[in-house]
């Protein structure tokens, strides 16, 4: 067996890796970048080549690029859990959206500066429908057979509704595992079960993206977070949250909910600006059988004392909101403030001081989110120099990974000692947490860079 790491290979986005066993080419996960000029690049194979797309889950930098390859002649099988292939369809509908609009504003500032250059988008909603067809939906826990000597089997990988790691079991010369971990959520996670896997592989293909940090416990998080909404309304300012549509939006909820009725915090309005947040939030009440028991106890119950919760859907809806001064909760996407509507909330409200901006994922290198985290006194958006002045909390305690000792326990737990490929982390968490694999495991340990080739 040969694996290529065609993209998350020291850095977190773009998940790619591509297997060939016996003629036979797969890919796991084809996930588009984030914040990075790169997203139109030629992939690195030849799409009709491609047998079987198996996705992790469902989030954008790991399914992306399905409908390109579709466009580009891919006519395989693309295997999912049944959520991930029930939120693919809104996903990947709405970033064909954005990607047609994106062309077609782009195609219009070529003509305004005198170029007859036309763009054409990465992908449209048509290519989309076509991949959706493709899709075989499958359960976690029930091993499947590909081709003679090439099965699989996905397990809970408790990161969002759906996300799984993916055990190959494959012949070649003697029988052996692979084990891609995807996203590893971590314990204790709102809604969805903790992670689960089995404790042999022979190789291990491991997210870093938290390698070398900790994060507050679940619980300081959610003070955290109640204490900067009282804070900012007491100020007179507004809480805006950039949230990804599918996960995090829905974990935030689940906690505004919780404190409400525990009475942590008052009534208050809650603005989901997010047609996309909206439809996932319909795709998680609707697989049930994917949450936690306290989770299930917190949907299934009908008392009063919840959220005012309002869903914006048109975009006058969405700047009517903009109208608004003080005592709002505003969760809005993209996560990395990278498009979407969450900047034009942010125009309005980054450079009030007695607003808050708070980040409950991570922001990678490059992307607006970044550049506000990192306390840059100005950032370009939508055309103007804005200032930040609004107060920046940044929760890691929300993020539906796994920090570094849970990553450690998470691969602690086979039982033999599988050689590990590090991906999906920054080159600096990646390599900080190789350092720390060698030191209190013993194992052999690659970090690959994009392109490179292994054989297994």
């Amino acid at each position: 067996m040969e694996i290529k790491f065609h993209g998350a290979a020291r850095e977190v986005t773009g998940s790619c890796f591509e297997l060939s066993l016996s003629g036979r080419r797969i890919l796991v996960d084809c996930g588009m970048y984030q914040g990075a000029s790169n997203r139109s690049r030629p992939f690195p194979f030849n799409p009709p080549d491609i047998e079987t797309v198996f996705l992790t889950h469902a989030h954008i930098d790991h399914s992306g690029m399905v409908p390109r390859l579709v466009r580009e002649g891919f006519r395989g099988k693309i295997v999912a859990t049944t959520a991930t292939a029930d939120l693919c369809e809104i996903m990947l509908l709405d970033s064909a959206h954005i990607q047609e609009k994106d062309a077609e504003w782009m195609t219009r500032k070529n003509l305004r500066a005198g170029r007859a250059e036309t763009v054409e988008p990465l992908y449209t909603a048509d290519d989309v429908e076509k991949a959706l067809d493709l899709f075989e939906k499958k359960f976690y826990g029930k091993t499947e057979t590909l081709f003679p000597g090439f099965k699989y089997r996905f397990t809970d990988a408790g990161h969002i509704l759906g996300s799984a790691s993916i055990e190959i079991s494959y012949r070649d010369g003697s029988e052996k595992t692979i084990v891609f971990s995807g996203d590893i959520g971590k314990k204790g996670n709102p809604i969805v079960q903790d992670p689960d896997h089995r404790a042999k592989a022979d190789f291990v293909v491991m997210e870093s993206t938290y390698g070398n940090r900790r994060h507050k416990s679940l619980e300081e998080s959610v003070a955290e977070l109640a204490e900067a909404v009282r804070s900012t309304f007491s100020r007179g300012g507004n809480v805006l949250i950039p949230s990804f549509a599918v996960g995090r939006t829905q974990d935030i909820l689940y906690t505004l909910n919780k404190l409400v009725r525990e009475k942590r915090l008052k009534p208050i309005d809650v603005y989901v600006d997010s047609p996309l947040a909206e439809e996932a939030t319909k795709i998680y009440i609707a697989h049930p059988e994917y949450f936690d028991e306290e989770a299930l106890k917190l949907f299934r119950r009908a008392d009063g004392g919840s959220l005012k919760l309002h869903f914006t859907k048109s975009a006058q809806e969405s700047q009517r909101i903009n109208s608004i001064r003080s005592g709002a909760i505003i969760i809005a996407g993209s996560g990395m403030c990278e498009g979407g509507r969450i900047r034009h909330h942010l125009k309005h409200n980054l450079w009030r001081p007695e607003c808050s901006i708070v980040f409950v994922g991570f922001q990678a290198r490059g992307t607006l989110g970044r550049k506000i985290v990192d306390r840059e006194k100005t950032v370009h958006l939508l055309g103007e120099t804005v200032a930040v002045k609004a107060r920046i909390h940044t929760i890691g305690g929300f993020s539906a990974h796994g920090d570094q000792p849970e990553l450690m326990e998470w691969l602690g737990i086979f039982r033999n000692h599988p050689e590990v490929f590090i991906v999906h982390g920054e080159e600096n968490a990646a390599l900080d947490f190789e350092k720390v694999v060698k030191e209190q495991l013993g194992l052999v340990t690659h970090v690959p860079c994009r392109g490179e080739i292994f054989q297994i």
